[in-house]
């Protein structure tokens, strides 16, 4: 049996509504805001949050001065299509584009994250 169930994902950023928004909307999720909480959840239970934090500073990938903690690789079908919509959605395309498969993004508070296509 287990221990616990539904890890979430917390985001550190400095606008936690913001991002939920930016997320909530790319993915199709409910969105929770509080003061300095927010959460998206999915109908199928997998809940992502974001938490405000003073002075954030956002990773500066692929560099390492300062490092990504971690990032969201999310699937589409076409990523043409996917693009342009988080791109309306405030995605901002990164310059450093590694593969062919999938493209890297920064999220409004300048985390990295990429549409895959499988």
């Amino acid at each position: 049996m287990a221990i616990a169930r539904y890890p979430t994902i917390v985001l550190d950023c400095p606008d936690p509504a913001a991002l939920a928004r930016f997320y909530g909307e790319m993915l199709d999720w409910k969105i929770e805001i509080s003061e300095d909480w927010a959460d998206i959840r999915a109908d199928f239970g997998q809940c992502v949050s974001f938490q405000q934090v003073e002075d954030f500073q956002a990773p500066d990938w692929p560099g390492q001065g300062k490092p990504q903690q971690m990032h969201l690789d999310v699937m589409v079908d076409d990523l043409d299509v996917a693009e342009t919509a988080v791109l309306a959605l405030g995605a901002v395309k990164h310059r450093h584009q590694p593969g062919t498969t999938f493209r890297v993004f920064l999220d409004p508070a300048g985390h990295p994250f990429c549409l895959c296509v499988s």
